[in-house]
């Protein structure tokens, strides 16, 4: 096995785990609504898409479907950035920032699977969703280790207050993102 098939397992085990939490968290929580549903099954099909991409068999997906949902997906989390408590509409959507920097990115992947624009221009496309997404992975993933937090972290995201672990499943999905971005095809 090589290490790129190394890291593609690592990858899809991470993906598919993601999946099978979002899915989970999708389907049998009760406390969610319409909106935290819609999140948990966006985030489930984009991590079944992640779990296959690596592999021969799964670059073989119709990249433009899969740049078209993806991008619907990245104009769900704005759009849909209403809140019941007294927040507004711009902090709402700003707290939704990472999950539309997610989805942007899988459709740039798609996207730049088959087309790419100037190189410089699509690299540095990259490059900024990449910083975004390694930023957000290590904030969700570091936010929880006591000696690094002086006060309780906010309550933020598709798996706010329903689970203690929530940030760690976003950070590692923002993490494994990153990696697909970064990675060749």
């Amino acid at each position: 096995m090589s290490a790129s098939d190394a890291v593609y397992c690592m990858l899809t085990a991470l993906f598919t785990a993601t999946a099978v939490h979002g899915l989970r968290r999708g389907v049998m929580s009760r406390n969610t609504g319409w909106r935290g549903r819609g999140d948990h099954l966006l985030h489930t099909a984009m991590a079944l898409v992640m779990a296959v991409m690596p592999w021969s068999w799964g670059r073989s997906l119709h990249h433009t479907a899969q740049a078209v949902f993806f991008a619907a997906a990245a104009l769900w989390f704005p759009l849909t950035a209403v809140c019941r408590h007294q927040e507004s509409r711009l902090a709402a959507t700003v707290r939704r920032l990472p999950y539309t920097v997610g989805m942007a990115a899988m459709a740039w992947m798609a996207w730049t699977a088959h087309t790419a624009g100037p190189p410089a221009a699509a690299e540095a496309t990259t490059a900024a969703l990449a910083l975004y997404l390694l930023t957000y992975a290590l904030w969700s993933l570091i936010r929880v280790m006591p000696a690094l937090r002086t006060a309780p972290y906010p309550a933020a995201g598709p798996h706010a207050g329903q689970e203690p672990y929530g940030h760690f499943w976003d950070g590692s999905m923002a993490l494994g993102t990153v990696i697909m971005l970064l990675m060749p095809h």
